[in-house]
């Protein structure tokens, strides 16, 4: 029996339940709010969100079904003809209080405009506000694990390939200690089938929570000085840049009108932009920031 869009978007849909549980668990205080929206050109799709929580100040875990005719601009970049489409995924943003307590961020998709032709997408990657390099490298090792299960090949691929695109080309800066990276994964491109990349997509899924709840356990506890929360308000606003000017999640939901509020839930709660800024000379800030500059970079 072939694979279908509607078995898809069903599991995605459990993937995300399951992780909005295990982040209410780890968390202690805060809960997701639903709110279920619909796309006036077909489909819809449950936003959740976390605010205020005991460790997330604000996070979301966004499921989508969506189907209509294809924008044009869209059917151009991507370089196709046909008219229709189908597009459905899960995609995450967290944002927490402590300066020591990692963003994280991970989509995984599925996009269909027929039977024949359809692909597979995604990525998670880590962006610490100071980077532990063991901490970062325990993120990779588990990735890799992941990746593994379906093709030694996929972590190394995938690993480079996240390092070009979680890139902020102005700042000449990666955004944080990168991840995977994947797009475009067909039965023709990796000769596999349908199934198995499914799976693979599913197993990076499921790593999401296992992750970012270790994470959040780790750090949690920890207290910050007023230079490490402004130093989190100077990253944050590396993020936001990032995400309104390179991101193709971000391009995609406003080119195919999708729900605004759901589209920029990435975003933080708060940041900012100064002038100028001035971090203790040899202290972790310039560290991170060399780090950023040299070893996650294309």
């Amino acid at each position: 029996m072939v694979l279908s869009k509607e078995e898809i978007a069903r599991q995605l849909r459990v993937l995300q339940q399951s992780i909005c549980t295990s982040i209410e668990g780890e968390d202690g205080r805060g809960e997701f709010v639903l709110d279920q929206w619909e796309r006036p050109g077909g489909g819809g799709g449950d936003t959740r969100v976390i605010e205020n929580g005991k460790v997330i100040e604000k996070g979301g875990v966004n499921f989508s079904a969506v189907h209509g005719e294809l924008p044009e601009n869209i059917a151009k970049s991507l370089k196709v003809t046909a008219k229709e489409f189908f597009a459905t995924g899960v995609s995450i943003v967290m944002h927490p209080f402590s300066p020591h307590v990692p963003i994280i961020h991970m989509n995984v998709r599925y996009f269909e405009l027929d039977e024949d032709n359809w692909w597979f997408g995604g990525g998670i990657d880590l962006t610490p506000h100071y980077i532990n390099e063991a901490e970062a490298d325990w993120f990779h090792n588990q990735l890799k694990t992941a990746c593994d299960l379906t093709d030694t090949s996929f972590y190394q691929r995938f690993a480079d390939w996240a390092n070009n695109y979680f890139f902020i080309k102005h700042r000449k800066e990666s955004r944080g200690v990168s991840g995977i990276f994947f797009d475009r994964l067909t039965d023709q491109s990796e000769h596999k089938t349908k199934e198995e990349l499914f799976a693979f997509v599913l197993n990076i899924g499921r790593s999401f929570a296992p992750i970012y709840t270790k994470l959040m356990h780790s750090n949690k506890e920890k207290s910050w000085t007023e230079v490490e929360k402004a130093w989190q308000m100077h990253r944050r606003s590396r993020y936001v840049e990032f995400n309104l000017v390179y991101d193709k999640g971000t391009k995609f939901g406003l080119d195919t009108d999708g729900r605004i509020d759901s589209i920029l839930m990435s975003l933080p709660p708060e940041t900012g932009w100064k002038y100028t800024q001035n971090w203790p000379e040899n202290g972790p800030e310039m560290r991170t920031e060399h780090l950023l500059r040299t070893r996650y970079v294309p």
